[in-house]
């Protein structure tokens, strides 16, 4: 990701002072750019998963991707998302916990979880928060994020794809918000995002949220908005946010990003934490 000098700088002083910068280059307009100021949302959670059972998480609302590369996931990661298994994805002490292993398993050297909430909770525009800690070791890429249910507009990344958390461990502390569509994304330098440095992201539970209208997607990190995606109404490339998405969680170990610095084994195994999942509804008075 790219920072234009002048946010490097601010970064650098506000990191000194207060240990908090946000990076606005890429975040698709200014923060107070709005379409519709009427949207609002329900206040309390129409669908939740609060993760206060015990065992493996709720099968009524999550399910697993399983495999590795050769699903056609790409990023080039190393991990092998398992399926029900215990030591990768279970549920105990009021949260989630997602872990990443360094150990044989079909064919590969790692293993980890990714839960979808795919076909059991899709969703059309809402506001949806998650409250997490993230893992440590450089390696880890973590996430909690959203995909296209029904990939109506084609394949990545024309359908979409909206992160609501992205960590990785080599550098530890800064988060990010991201959306990406077939006219903004990674591969041709056009992705809208923005960055923020917090204090203790792995050993103290965040909240990252991201409100999603028919207007704009914004993201938040502990109530402050860092994150703005208006939708400039120039059709699907610009804006495939019309559609279904569903819930992922994951932590993926190496890959096109959480590797670029390589991968200590010695720091798996690896933990992600989540306290809570909540979507509430959108809803317009005006309309």
């Amino acid at each position: 990701m790219h920072i234009n000098l002048l946010a490097t700088l601010l970064c650098v002083f506000l990191s000194a002072s207060l240990f908090g910068c946000v990076s606005e280059e890429k975040s698709g307009g200014t923060l107070d750019s709005v379409i519709n100021n009427n949207w609002q949302f329900t206040t309390s959670p129409t669908w939740s998963d609060e993760f206060d059972y015990e065992g493996a998480p709720d099968p009524k609302k999550w399910g697993y991707d399983v495999g590795s590369e050769n699903n056609g996931w790409g990023n080039n990661e190393l991990q092998y998302y398992t399926e029900s298994r215990l030591e990768n994805a279970r549920v105990e002490d009021g949260s989630l916990t997602i872990t990443a292993r360094k150990e044989d398993f079909e064919g590969l050297a790692y293993t980890s979880a990714r839960l979808v909430s795919r076909g059991k909770a899709d969703f059309l525009y809402g506001r949806f928060e998650v409250k997490a800690k993230v893992p440590t070791g450089r390696g880890t890429w973590s996430a909690v994020w959203m995909l296209p249910t029904d990939w109506a507009y084609g394949g990545w990344p024309n359908s979409g794809e909206i992160d609501i958390l992205e960590h990785v461990g080599y550098d530890l502390g800064v988060v990010h918000i991201s959306t990406h569509t077939k006219d903004y994304h990674h591969s041709i330098g056009t992705q809208k995002t923005a960055t923020k440095a917090i204090q203790n992201p792995s050993t103290e539970f965040h909240l990252y949220r991201v409100d999603w209208t028919p207007d704009y997607i914004r993201g938040f990190v502990d109530d402050q908005q860092i994150f703005n995606f208006p939708n400039e109404k120039k059709g699907s490339n610009a804006w495939p946010f019309d559609k279904r998405f569903h819930w992922l969680i994951n932590i993926a170990v190496g890959g096109d990003w959480g590797g670029q610095q390589g991968v200590d084994e010695h720091a798996f195994p690896a933990e992600m934490k989540v306290d809570y999942v909540r979507v509430y509804d959108l809803i317009n008075p005006s309309k």
